[in-house]
């Protein structure tokens, strides 16, 4: 009788171990009806803390949302900022490739190129890359990379439109241009700035910096030197547009720059587009991939789907410029939130 009873007990508790493995997160009891979602894993890796970046990264996660990837629920974001350091970018890069995320969404320059460089597997999506050719990212814009695509913030014809814009309506033959050499898509957009000023017969002075540090005796060395100042999407300049805005006002020089998200805070005009949009279209392209819809190798680059010149009527106010009524049939006339 022992025996038998020790030979029920086993019995008994296997069908009960059994009964266990049945019952884990699948409540239906159909094993093909699962209602357990699958949680992806995005990372981000954002070059640097300023407006227009941060509209990017802010455009691409709402794309995802309506594409029905909602945080908390199948979407896991892991963000990190290099806080404009591009030593950090190898290091972000690395940790996300390590935690083995599903994406990579790449904000700026640096960022793709680090990401590029960790990971031949990873999707990568960039975002606010001026040249993604000249920069290696991709062949072409139309032949991606075998993990990589994106979209560029340099519209090819934004930069002509400023210029024209400074040497026809404003008259200036000397244009000042604050830059960080070391960054590849600021190195990019000042040639093509000096390309256009020369077809139109001004001159191009730039004033190189390394650091934001450096960035208010960059603007104060080019006072009675220029006629306006020109401030491309130079991530190092950006972060410190505040001083360069300061001596635009305090001395009266139309202060110029390469995105919307500067005019808005103080530059007296632009030709672009809102970085929030080529953020949405970047996260329209992660959606297709984390679908399994597309491979990044299958999605071209794009470009900002929007152009248009915006003249800020607070900072014309401010650098001395009177708003001529010829100027509101060509732009739109921006006064504030």
């Amino acid at each position: 009788m022992k025996g038998s009873s020790k030979l029920v007990g086993v019995l008994l508790a296997g069908f009960l171990a059994l009964a266990g493995c049945g019952t884990s997160d699948n409540t239906s009891g159909d094993a093909g009806d699962s209602t357990e979602k699958e949680q992806f894993v995005v990372g981000i890796s954002q070059y640097a803390p300023h407006t227009s970046l941060d509209a990017a990264t802010e455009g691409f996660i709402k794309a995802l949302e309506d594409e029905g990837f909602n945080e908390g629920d199948n979407l896991k974001i892991d963000s990190q900022n290099a806080q404009g350091e591009q030593s950090n970018t190898a290091t972000i890069a690395q940790n996300l490739v390590g935690n083995k995320v599903d994406l990579i969404f790449a904000n700026a320059t640096p960022s793709a190129m680090a990401a590029l460089n960790a990971t031949s597997e990873i999707p990568i999506i960039f975002t606010s890359v001026t040249d993604p050719v000249g920069a290696g990212l991709v062949e072409a814009f139309d032949k991606p990379g075998d993990n990589i695509t994106g979209t560029t913030d340099n519209h090819p014809d934004a930069t002509k439109t400023t210029i024209n814009f400074i040497t026809k309506e404003m008259g200036a033959k000397k244009i000042g241009v604050i830059y960080n050499s070391g960054e590849q898509n600021s190195v990019v957009q000042v040639e093509q700035v000096k390309e256009f000023a020369e077809q139109e017969g001004a001159e191009l002075v730039e004033v190189s910096v390394s650091t934001t540090a450096e960035v208010k005796q960059a603007a104060e060395s080019l006072v009675d030197r220029v006629d306006a100042i020109y401030i491309p999407t130079d991530n190092t300049a950006v972060q410190a547009l505040d001083s360069i805005i300061a001596v635009a006002n305090d001395k009266d020089i139309p202060l110029f720059v390469g995105e919307l998200d500067s005019m808005k805070a103080g530059g007296f005009a632009a030709s672009g587009f809102e970085y929030y949009d080529i953020g949405y279209q970047s996260g329209l392209m992660a959606a297709a991939i984390l679908k399994g819809e597309k491979k990044a190798s299958e999605i071209p680059v794009e470009l900002p789907n929007s152009l248009q010149l915006f003249i800020n009527k607070k900072a014309a106010e401010e650098q001395g410029i009177e708003i001529k009524p010829e100027w509101e049939k060509i732009a739109d006339i921006y006064e504030g939130e």
